[in-house]
């Protein structure tokens, strides 16, 4: 495992719930593993047959222990971002993620801009991995996101989020509803 500060793998116990409740839709998933770290998330997820998976890591340690790995893994379908987490969320435009895992390091997680740049790289019933401390704060959430799993383990909540896109036509009803006088 690469030497990093705050480096902060994801316990084997929270990765098995995770990804039971990712089981019916990680087959062929478009991730991305935003603050990859050491990468066993996003590693997993391809084990498990998810098509690609993106990651996204700052460190040059990190980044260069996640190439070794794809190498000794063979991840054919695992594309590799040395850069900050919000720098690849603004220039990003490429095709939208289905599953994305947000596990920033605990003491510098701009949790609530980095849902709010996500809501554009995902598609409509996307599914984020949350894990953050528990002396954090849970994030404000775009509208159409649900928390659907929630647990603690130790000093870690992790959660499931749902997004729900709202589609051209109900805009146009809230857009209705909010301008009619009360």
């Amino acid at each position: 495992m690469a030497d990093v500060p705050g480096l902060r793998p994801t316990s084997e116990r929270v990765r098995e719930t995770l990804f039971n409740w990712l089981q019916p839709k990680i087959e062929g998933a478009r991730c991305l593993d935003l603050y990859a770290g050491t990468g066993a998330l996003g590693f997993e997820a391809l084990s498990r047959g998810a098509g690609e998976v993106v990651f996204v890591e700052l460190s040059p340690v990190a980044v260069a222990a996640l190439r070794k790995a794809e190498y000794v893994l063979h991840a054919d379908d695992a594309m590799i971002h040395a850069d900050e987490a919000i720098h690849f969320l603004e220039s990003h435009n490429e095709v939208p993620f289905d599953i994305v895992f947000l596990d920033p390091p605990f003491d510098n997680a701009p949790l609530d801009t980095l849902c709010g740049l996500l809501q554009a790289d995902v598609v409509d019933g996307a599914l984020i991995y949350i894990e953050r401390s528990k002396d954090q704060p849970a994030p404000q959430l775009p509208e159409g996101w649900q928390v659907v799993h929630e647990k603690t383990a130790g000093m870690v909540v992790y959660s499931l989020v749902s997004v729900h896109k709202p589609s051209a036509e109900e805009n146009e009803e809230e857009q209705a509803i909010q301008g009619e006088p009360e």
